[in-house]
Order: structure tokens, then C-alpha cells, then sequence
């Protein structure tokens, strides 16, 4: 494998053309949002799971399965609703009444990107059933764990938790995802472009670029993606000053914070700088890599007080005063 910065700049460059088929492809479904266009293509990279939170209309499920036609893997999809129950998501072990014994029936987990379509409109217990499967890709059915696919990805949709029939995502649950994107409603001169899009019979369709092989080599060529000490320490300052933030000349921020990013922030910021960073053609990341992705990294893993929810400042305003006055390297 090269070594050099000219070299994995070189490869790097090679795998350009394919992320840019796959933006053509997408793009033929998805009008504008170019950062959220970003964000997946980051995910893919590092094999990172997303969560999509808009209300109801925007093509969140739509962009999710464009990206899997045109990536060409395995695809199924969840609807999540009240009745939902965990072996409907993982499986569950059947019994055989010839012989007396029990086998296997895997669930739609078992796949290379799993759509978990309004995430938040299933209860806890059903939600809680993908824990081990977006940690450890794998899952336990009776006395035997079953490996998942690889790659294997978790891309959820949800409607604002303050709508009707919804119910909040556990921090456990919330924690697992890399991202956190909110899809915002389009532009008049995007919406424009929607209209004639869609109301079409002849409705546009993604053709297959990429495969499974090319995106686990994108991740080898990842991980030769440089993150200086001083970038490092960077990420590691955001992330301690959600948790400690008067040590950061930011106590002022103390009594809107309940609990601080954990320990996945800090990984996942570094994964995502660099893959940022390979988007761009480069083989070193930079500060302004870790900005560009703070804020989908830590606004679902900062929990606010009340005090804060009262005053109107939510995670997201918390990240841009970090950004705003922790030192840049």
C-alpha cells in the first residue's frame, strides 16, 4: 500500500470518478442538498450509520433507496410502527416440530443497507432490537450470533419527535449513529425543479456504478488518510468541552448541557474529518474537515437541560459556540 501523501493522493484520485458517478446518479432523484448528498457519501465511506430527521414529503426514504439502486447492494426495508416487534426486525429462532428442533429465520437486518423507515414510530423495545446489530454487526437468534453482511449500514428516517405517534429514539440507540442530518424543505427554485421532475410518468431512475467491493476498498484507502496530533487534539477539545465546558472558558454553556458527547463523538469525528477530506481529493485532513462535520456528529449526542429547551438553545447552537471559541490549530 503507498505511503506517501503524493500516493494516496494518487489513489484517491482514482476512486473520484466513481464517487462522482454515484453524485450523477443520485442526483438525478435528489434535487439539491448538496451537503446531505455529502453526509451519505461520508457514511458509505466509513461504514457509518445515519439518521434522517425531517417532516413528512422530502424524499428521505427516497434518497436512501436511489443510494442503494445505484450502488448496486443488498437493500431492504422496515417500516416502523406501534405494532412492530423485534423478531420482525432481527429474526427469530422456529421451531421444527419433526424433529424437535429449532432453526433460524433471519430478518430483514440481515442486508448490506437497511432503510429503518420512521425509526421513532416504534416503541423502545423494537427500536432497541438493532443495538447490537449497529455496534457489532452481528446478531444473537437463541443461543447462536449470526454475522451480518459486510458492508452493512443502518440508514433511518424519523419525523420531528414532537409530531403525533412518535416516540424518542434511546440515548443508546441515538448514540450508534454517526450522523445525524436534518433534512430541511426545499428551496422555491429546488421545488420548482421537483415539480417537473416528478409529475412525469417517466420518472427518472438511478443505473448501477458502484458495488460492494469498490466501497470496502474506499474504506482501506480511508484509513491511509493522514490526521496530524494537533487535528487530533482539536477533535478531542470539542468533544471534552461539551462535557467539561468551563475547562474551555465556556462555563456559561454548564447549565444548558445534561450530558456531554461520548467517547463514539471523538472517534466519529476523526473518521468522518478524514473521509471529508478524501472527498475533497486530499490525503490530510484540516481543521476545517472537523467543522464541516461537527455539527452532524455531536447535535444528537449532546443532551440539553430544561433550562435550555426554556431558553430556545438547542444542541446545535451549543456545537457553534465550541466551534465559535475553542482555538483552531
Amino acid at each position: 500500500m503507498p505511503d506517501t501523501l503524493s500516493e494516496i493522493t494518487n489513489l484517491i484520485e482514482k476512486h473520484e470518478k466513481s464517487l462522482e458517478l454515484l453524485r450523477y446518479e443520485v442526483s438525478k432523484v435528489l434535487v439539491g442538498q448538496e451537503k446531505l448528498m455529502n453526509r451519505l457519501l461520508t457514511a458509505l465511506i466509513c461504514e457509518g450509520h445515519v439518521l434522517l430527521e425531517g417532516v413528512p414529503g422530502i424524499a428521505k426514504t427516497t434518497v436512501v433507496q436511489t443510494l442503494a439502486k445505484a450502488i448496486g447492494i443488498q437493500f431492504k426495508r422496515i417500516s416502523f410502527t406501534p405494532d412492530l416487534l423485534p423478531a420482525d426486525v432481527i429474526g427469530t429462532m422456529v421451531y421444527n416440530p419433526k424433529d424437535g428442533s429449532f432453526s433460524p429465520k433471519k430478518g430483514p437486518v440481515f442486508t448490506n443497507l437497511l432503510l429503518a423507515d420512521e425509526i421513532n414510530r416504534a416503541p423502545a423495545k423494537v427500536q432497541s432490537a438493532l443495538l447490537e446489530a449497529m455496534q457489532e454487526r452481528r446478531v444473537t437468534l437463541g443461543d447462536d450470533t449470526y454475522s451480518l453482511p459486510s458492508p452493512f449500514m443502518v440508514m433511518a428516517t424519523q419525523n420531528p419527535i414532537e409530531q403525533e405517534g412518535t416516540y424518542p429514539l434511546p440515548e443508546a440507540q441515538t448514540d450508534r449513529f454517526m450522523f445525524k442530518c436534518i433534512v430541511d424543505l426545499p428551496p422555491r427554485e429546488d421545488e420548482k425543479k421537483i415539480m417537473a421532475r416528478f409529475t412525469s410518468l417517466n420518472k427518472p431512475e438511478p443505473e448501477t456504478v458502484l458495488t460492494a467491493d469498490i466501497l470496502i476498498e474506499l474504506r482501506k484507502v480511508l484509513d491511509l488518510v493522514h490526521c496530524d496530533e494537533k487535528v487530533c487534539d482539536y477533535i478531542l477539545d470539542i468533544v471534552f468541552a461539551t462535557r467539561e465546558p468551563s475547562k474551555f472558558k465556556l462555563s456559561e454553556l454548564e447549565k444548558f448541557i445534561t450530558f456531554g458527547a461520548s467517547p463514539r463523538a471523538t472517534l466519529f469525528l476523526n473518521l468522518a474529518a478524514r473521509a471529508n477530506a478524501m472527498l475533497n481529493g486530499r490525503a490530510y485532513t484540516t481543521p476545517q474537515d472537523v467543522k464541516d462535520v461537527a455539527a452532524d456528529v455531536l447535535r444528537h449526542r449532546i443532551i440539553v437541560t430544561y433550562e435550555a429547551e426554556a431558553e430556545g438553545i438547542t444542541s446545535a447552537d451549543i456545537v457553534a459556540k465550541l466551534l465559535d471559541t475553542i482555538p483552531v490549530p
